[in-house]
C-alpha cells in the first residue's frame, strides 16, 4: 500500500469513528468495552486493508468487522470462568498419572519376589476375587493354610514397600481393573 492509499484509508477510518463507537456502545453497553471494541476493529481494518474492494462500503465493511469480533469475544468470555481469588482453579488440580504408575510398577517388583505359593494365594484372594475356601480348594490344601500364606505375603509386602498398613495400598475399595488386597487375617 502506498502512502497516498494509507491517507485516504486513515481518512476514511476516522470517518467512521463517530458510527462505530456507536454500534460499539449498542453492542456492549459499556463505554470501556465499547472503546476496546471500536480499537479492536480499527486495528484488524488496517491489518486487513488489502482485504478492502475500494468502491464498496467502508462502514459495512467495519461494522462487519465489529460484529465479528464482538461476537468472537462473547464466545470465548462465555467459556472463561472468573477466578478472582483462584478457587476454581484449586478445584482443578490433578495429581500427575505417573506417580500410580511408578507404585504400581514398585508393586509388581516386590510381588515377583515373593515366594510362588504366598504370591499364589494373594493373587488368588487380592486380584482374582476368589474366596479362601476356593482359593484352598485350587491349591489343594487347608483354609487355615491359604489364610496365612496371604497374611505372610501381605505383611512382607507392606514391609518391602515401607507401607503403614494394608490401607495404604488402595485409597479407596476396589473398582474395576485395580484389586484391593483382602481384609487382615486374624
Amino acid at each position: 500500500m502506498n502512502d497516498k492509499a494509507r491517507l485516504s484509508l486513515k481518512a476514511m477510518l476516522l470517518a467512521e469513528l463517530p458510527a462505530l463507537r456507536a454500534f460499539a456502545l449498542s453492542l456492549s453497553g459499556a463505554e470501556d468495552r465499547a472503546d476496546d471494541l471500536v480499537q479492536d476493529t480499527l486495528v484488524k481494518a488496517w491489518t486487513n486493508a488489502a482485504s478492502f474492494e475500494e468502491g464498496t462500503n467502508m462502514r459495512a465493511w467495519l461494522f462487519t468487522i465489529m460484529r465479528n469480533t464482538f461476537f468472537s469475544q462473547y464466545r470465548k468470555a462465555r467459556r472463561e470462568v472468573q477466578d478472582v481469588d483462584g478457587e476454581a482453579a484449586a478445584r482443578l488440580v490433578a495429581m500427575p498419572d505417573q506417580l500410580a504408575h511408578l507404585d504400581l510398577a514398585d508393586f509388581r517388583a516386590r510381588l515377583d519376589c515373593l515366594p510362588a505359593d504366598q504370591r499364589e494365594a494373594l493373587i488368588l484372594i487380592g486380584a482374582s476375587g476368589f474366596s479362601y475356601e476356593e482359593a484352598a480348594e485350587i491349591c489343594g490344601c487347608a483354609v487355615g493354610t491359604i489364610k496365612s500364606r496371604v497374611n505372610r505375603a501381605r505383611q512382607r509386602l507392606i514391609e518391602q514397600l515401607a507401607l503403614s498398613s494394608v490401607g495404604d495400598f488402595a485409597a479407596g475399595p476396589a473398582s474395576p481393573g485395580r484389586a484391593a488386597l483382602p481384609p487382615t487375617v486374624k
